[in-house]
């Protein structure tokens, strides 16, 4: 018996006023679409791979997304709507999924788009060589691909896993081409996807162009048109500092920009000149996940006791000024069906219980500066912060988590900002007492197992470096069950393991996404369900009367 999953096809993403200065050409009447134009925006982070298979940073998607594209698209509600697949099924077992793609797209590079270039994109990605840490993920449950006829692919499944649809079809497809191309790693003109747009040019540390696919014909159901997109280009500036980027746009030198902090969303909030919107993300919140692998952090009192000695609250209001919710659990409020309310509360400041922990591991004693010591040695635990996720004034909040270890509870925290090099070195060797990161992209509970099983067995990002069996037990049990409150029982059971018992992070704030635009950019708007910022292919200019 097979059941048939009905595709949700949910009316396009309001359009949303948001400002611009180019002058459109083939303008229509004032409230329809006009064709032409070359939009220019400001972002945040540079990617570091062009291949958005290898690309793991989120805020990279609103620029890939644009030239690659996925077999489902999402609806607000977490459905799935059609796109390059038309649908698909699930076997009554859950490990067989059957797709039926379209049978009129093309790659950028002329090749046609069928199972067997699918097929191509999944057995790629359970190679180790090419895709490293990837491999050991959602694709690692595929025991095998296959293009039943052209239009057809069948994925067959060891087991039962529960988030594989998600972790499926977030994959871009990019053409069989594009693998024998020696800017398969860095990305390129020569990595073909079947996008709206098709990457141009790229300028390190400048920017990144996009032109429009001309052929472009196969929009999720969910778009707000059909055809091709309505700019001719996009150009994304890389202006890495909040102040840079809201600069460019009050001057007109960009049309949108993303990544506004809280001292900026004013500007625009409520001004006519402009247009602002903001979302939450799903996926992890921004957490200090603590090595227990590592000294100080492997010891669980150490852990808690820092957990105890933040005023999370005080920070994210202090450094955001209002603009960022602060954050409690393992998952996002945006992951709705999984997220656990609960959390909220139960655990959090008292600087009573910090210091009785860190009395009670032993470090009694205090330096000339004032911090801990034990045995003639500071209590010193190093937090290790990516150069290339250093965004969203994290530097400020990790200075003011900096001040308060030492104030609340005399332990000596270090800052070192590292680049991707090191970074990967460092998480790999386990040389480091915690690292920071957040999801927002995995939805659905997926990021929990890159998160908490061990490394060897798909914990790509499983900083904390735990390999506690209690976790691994309950996220086999949620995954082998497609009963959606099991699930979110079993999530929560192990929330409350991570945080409150272990200590293993401690979540600061809830991720979310801004853009502001100057008023003449229409069509910008998020990404149903993920609520990144979407790509440009339903954005056009309104000229000015």
């Amino acid at each position: 018996m097979v059941t048939r999953r009905d595709f949700l096809k949910s009316s396009a993403i309001a359009a949303l006023s948001l400002s611009a200065g180019l002058q459109a050409t083939d303008t229509l009447a004032d409230d329809k679409p006009a064709r032409g134009g070359s939009l220019i925006w400001g972002v945040e982070t540079e990617p570091t791979t062009l291949n958005p298979h290898l690309n793991g940073q989120a805020k990279a998607k609103l620029i890939l997304r644009n030239a690659y594209e996925c077999l489902l698209a999402r609806s607000p509600d977490g459905g799935y709507v059609p796109w390059l697949a038309k649908e698909y099924t699930v076997s009554e077992d859950g490990r067989t999924y059957t797709f039926n793609l379209r049978d009129d797209v093309s790659f950028s590079d002329g090749e046609k788009f069928d199972a067997a270039a699918v097929v191509t994109n999944f057995q790629k990605l359970r190679e180790p060589l090419y895709s490293g840490s990837i491999s050991a993920g959602h694709v690692s449950h595929i025991s095998e691909a296959i293009a039943l006829d052209p239009h057809t692919v069948v994925l067959k499944l060891n087991d039962v896993y529960a988030p594989f649809l998600d972790g499926a079809t977030s994959i871009e497809i990019i053409s069989p081409r594009s693998f024998s191309s020696s800017q398969l790693k860095a990305g390129g003109p020569d990595i073909a996807g079947t996008g709206p747009f098709i990457l141009d040019r790229y300028v390190k540390g400048q920017e990144i162009r996009f032109i429009r696919n001309a052929a472009y014909n196969w929009a999720p159901g969910n778009a707000g048109h059909q055809g091709p997109a309505y700019l001719d280009e996009v150009v994304y500036r890389f202006l890495p500092e909040s102040a840079v980027r809201t600069g460019a746009l009050t001057s007109g030198q960009v049309h949108v920009i993303e990544g506004i902090s809280g001292n900026d969303a004013a500007l625009f909030r409520d001004n006519p000149d402009f247009t602002y919107q903001s979302a939450l993300n799903t996926g992890t919140p921004y957490t200090l996940y603590l090595n227990v692998t590592n000294t100080p952090t492997s010891d669980v009192k150490i852990r808690k006791a820092f957990l105890a000695a933040i005023d999370v609250e005080r920070i994210i209001q202090s450094v955001y000024r209002g603009e960022r919710k602060r954050a409690w659990g393992v998952l996002t409020p945006a992951d709705t069906d999984f997220y656990d309310k609960s959390i909220e509360g139960s655990y959090g400041f008292d600087i009573d219980l910090a210091k009785r922990l860190l009395d009670e591991a032993g470090w009694t004693s205090r330096d000339g500066d004032g911090f801990r010591t034990k045995v003639g040695k500071r209590l010193t635990i190093e937090i290790v912060q990516s150069q290339a996720t250093l965004r969203d004034q994290r530097d400020v909040l990790l200075e003011a988590v900096q001040a308060q270890a030492r104030q609340n509870a005399g332990i000596d925290v270090v800052l070192r900002y590292v680049d991707s090099g090191t970074y990967a070195n460092r998480q790999n060797d386990g040389q480091y007492g915690i690292i920071p990161n957040s999801t927002t992209t995995q939805e659905n509970g997926l990021t929990l197992y890159f998160h908490y099983l061990p490394r060897e067995k798909g914990g790509s990002i499983n900083y904390s470096r735990t390999v506690a069996p209690e976790i691994s037990a309950w996220l086999a049990e949620a995954a082998s069950t497609l009963d959606v409150k099991k699930r979110f029982e079993i999530y929560s059971a192990l929330q409350r393991f991570a945080l409150r018992e272990q200590g293993l992070g401690l979540p600061l704030y809830v991720p979310e996404d801004q853009i502001a635009a100057s008023a003449e950019v229409k069509g910008i708007g998020f990404r149903p369900f993920k609520r990144l910022p979407e790509n440009v292919y339903d954005v056009w200019f309104q000229r000015q009367a």
